[in-house]
């Protein structure tokens, strides 16, 4: 199931953390102690893996033995690329806190959007059309974050 309560991923990841924390094994041996370690460590990239929509279906995509190939624009839709070029101009061009905010709010807007996609066509068992959403999803995440690098850059 691709959505996820975060509330209740919080809750989990913490109690997990709570009992697997290394500390609680100060006084056991060497082997639990990395066993907890290691655990530990596996708990937190679970939590980071599955607490933000890309990451999560990225994983999901993994455990059906699917990927998304780094820089295969060649397939990409020419007008999708065409919007993208023209974001990130805007971005570029934006001078004021206000018009990068908008851009960011338009990205919120197009991943919350893109996640109830995604989350439609792993219900169904729509692996490529996911596969195709999500790689959507990685540019204007990224796009979100470089609003993120340029509001605190006019700060």
């Amino acid at each position: 199931i691709y959505t996820v309560g975060t509330v209740r991923l919080q809750k989990t990841y913490l109690k997990l953390q709570r009992s697997l924390h290394p500390d609680n094994f100060s006084q056991k041996t060497a082997k639990e102690q990395e066993y907890s370690e290691y655990q530990s460590a596996l708990v937190n990239k679970a939590y980071r893996t599955l607490l933000k929509p890309l990451s999560r279906g990225l994983y999901m995509l993994e455990l059906n033995g699917m990927g998304i190939e780094e820089g295969t624009d060649a397939g990409a839709d020419p007008l999708f690329l065409m919007e993208l070029m023209e974001i990130n101009q805007a971005l570029d061009e934006a001078r004021s806190k206000e018009e990068s905010a908008k851009i960011g709010a338009s990205m919120k807007e197009k991943l919350k959007d893109l996640t109830e996609q995604i989350d439609a066509s792993l219900n169904k068992g729509e692996l490529q059309a996911a596969k195709a959403l999500l790689a959507q999803m990685k540019y204007f995440a990224n796009i979100e974050e470089k609003v993120k690098e340029k509001l605190s850059e006019l700060m």
